[in-house]
């Protein structure tokens, strides 16, 4: 099972087709919606969903995929829920990019400093990073400088922020879900 976040644009068509390509590792992709706007009730809806379809799976060895925003909270949920994690392009710092387009930016600091302590080092291992080289929206070599120390980074030279395709990595998210 695959556990699919989108991002901030929940309605982009670019979602469905990521879902549709990750169907070629595990037929059994599910998307995973939540509102983008109000952090602290989306952390507790999205811990509350994974832990869920958890339940309703009889996969060792589920995978949590995030692009955008969604990789901010896979990486978390991922950790509180004991999954591996796909971070694509992931918004590791909303609080400082997204005031304007969400409700209470702040909350986002406020659950990271709640987070266990050194939560990456625990989870070291435990996630997968891809980050585009021409990411018109983050800055990418500020999460490798941050998320290498943790987690293998792959980095792509093709796809932009929304990561349209994740064909040429398919391989290797394959391998990592399967990874023991």
């Amino acid at each position: 099972m695959i556990l699919y976040l989108h991002g901030f644009d929940a309605t982009s068509p670019g979602n469905y087709e990521k879902v549709r390509q990750l169907q070629f590792i595990d037929d059994d992709v599910r998307l995973l919606s939540y509102s983008t706007l109000y952090p602290k009730h989306d952390m507790q809806h999205l811990l509350n969903e994974v832990c869920k379809q958890l339940k309703l799976t009889n996969d060792k060895q589920p995978l949590l995929v995030g692009v955008g925003l969604g990789g901010f909270w896979a990486e978390r949920i991922g950790f509180l829920a004991g999954i591996k994690t796909v971070l694509v392009n992931p918004n590791l710092w909303p609080e400082e990019n997204m005031p304007g387009k969400i409700d209470r930016p702040e909350e986002y600091v406020d659950i990271a400093q709640k987070c266990v302590k050194e939560f990456r080092l625990k989870n070291r291992g435990r996630a997968l990073c891809l980050l585009s080289v021409n990411d018109e929206i983050l800055d990418s070599q500020r999460s490798e400088t941050l998320l290498s120390q943790y987690y293998e980074v792959i980095w792509d030279r093709q796809q932009p922020h929304k990561f349209p395709s994740l064909s040429s990595h398919m391989v290797s998210i394959k391998a990592f879900k399967k990874q023991l």
